[in-house]
């Protein structure tokens, strides 16, 4: 009888330590607040976190949200378009760093502020994009791709070039380190 008391007590204590830790912090995991906007709101934004427009304690971007945590922690998701993909290149001449989920308010590529020569084109051959692009403070290029195919990419700097195959899958990176400038 008194172990059975004893475990009570125990299981009562427990029970009050969870309640008060749950109703000060709100839960035990918070909530990610999802936010419904047009494609155009949401490349604006992603553009804004890109080019430290915007401010966050941390602004990343998967194959399909966009998750902005501010700085009291407290995260929201917003959907991408459903017929774009988000992948943001960092051609580098010696630095890189491994990254598959792009920060925008983290990522830092080696070439801040030059102009490359982009290329772009689908296994069919299909010209997607071919034009000057000036990398961001943050040495990123940031594209919006038609979303579920495979291309090949050119990027070209000071007579050096990269190629690549990059796909816009749901399963793909959205942070390319890889192309190093020969």
């Amino acid at each position: 009888m008194k172990r059975r008391n004893i475990l009570l007590a125990a299981g009562v204590i427990v029970v009050a330590a969870l309640g008060t830790y749950y109703i000060f912090t709100g839960s035990a995991e918070k909530e990610v607040a999802t936010t419904k906007l047009d494609a155009q709101s949401v490349k604006q934004l992603v553009h804004d976190y890109s080019t430290d427009k915007l401010q966050a304690q941390s602004a990343s971007i998967t194959a399909r949200q966009l998750v902005v945590t501010d700085e009291g922690k407290d995260s929201t998701a917003y959907d991408l378009p459903e017929d774009e993909f988000f992948v943001s290149i960092a051609p580098y001449l010696e630095q890189t760093h491994p990254c598959d989920i792009h920060s925008l308010t983290g990522c830092q590529g080696e070439l801040a502020d030059k102009e490359f020569d982009v290329s772009i084109a689908d296994l069919e051959g299909n010209t997607i994009m071919d034009q000057k692009m000036k990398s961001q403070a943050n040495g990123f290029i940031d594209l919006w791709l038609p979303r579920d195919k495979t291309y090949r990419i050119t990027v070209g700097h000071d007579g050096k070039t990269a190629e690549s195959e990059i796909s816009t899958f749901d399963s793909d990176n959205t942070c390319i380190t890889t192309l190093q400038l020969s």
